[in-house]
């Protein structure tokens, strides 16, 4: 089995006086997973991103990244290994930048940026063509299009190549297509997919759709009031069929 890259150890997640989100959650998250999370509304699934990304602390716990604690670092200390994207389009990109400047911004994440020099010549419009020309969808017509005018899977598309533009050592997919139409949807996805597969990424994947859970990925978890209930890879994950995962939705 591959190391771990992130370890959560006891986690606990308390909002206001009384409400567990989190509970005395586990997880281990080796180099290569690409684990899909299901669960109910309200079952902990964006908690536990916000807790990892660094934007909520626990009440008690460990985080560790390679063995190292970092249950204290902030979320901006954590941009530099951990990416994200998240359910809305609008979020992840500056409207008023072109494609390529909003690429070329993902390009010094974790780094400080001057944006007085963006710095685009020829060569990088024509490596940013390539690139956008994978997700399918016409993005790469569009490198000098400001991002607020890009349809929205267009716009997610960029998200998603600039939350990997620099490769993160942990990508987070906040159900990253479920504001989409199910056609862009679909093309989103296996577009995910193969850039994850391509560059090796570890990756979480919220998601409602049991279609896509059981489809992509190695890994799938299931949430309930905070809790892991099912943790299931390989042939297991595989045997699985959407009846199945239905039956943890019964709470």
């Amino acid at each position: 089995m591959t190391k771990a890259v992130i370890s959560l150890k006891n986690i606990n997640v308390v909002v206001g006086e009384h409400t567990k989100i989190i509970d005395d959650l586990n997880l281990d998250i080796h180099q290569g997973d690409f684990i899909s999370i299901l669960g109910t509304n309200g079952a902990g699934k964006s908690t536990l991103f916000n807790t990892i990304a660094g934007n909520l602390s626990p009440q008690s716990g460990q985080i560790l990244h390679n063995g190292q604690d970092i249950t204290q670092h902030s979320a901006v200390q954590r941009t530099k290994m951990i990416a994200r994207v998240f359910q809305d389009p609008k979020m992840g990109t500056a409207p008023r930048m072109t494609v390529s400047e909003n690429l070329l911004l993902a390009e010094k994440r974790g780094e400080h940026r001057n944006l007085r020099s963006r710095g685009l010549s020829k060569e990088k419009l024509a490596e940013y063509a390539t690139i956008t020309a994978k997700m399918g969808n016409n993005l790469d017509q569009r490198l000098q299009t400001p991002t607020g005018d890009l349809s929205g899977g267009q716009r997610q598309a960029l998200s998603f190549l600039m939350a990997t533009r620099v490769k993160p050592e942990l990508l987070l997919l906040d159900e990253h297509t479920a504001a989409l139409d199910p056609k862009t949807s679909d093309q989103l996805m296996a577009a995910t997919n193969q850039q994850i597969l391509d560059n090796q990424l570890t990756a979480l994947m919220i998601t409602h759709n049991l279609e896509d859970a059981l489809q992509y990925g190695n890994r799938l978890l299931i949430l309930n009031a905070g809790k892991i209930v099912l943790d299931v890879n390989g042939p297991e994950k595989q045997a699985l069929t959407e009846d199945q995962l239905l039956t943890y939705f019964t709470f």
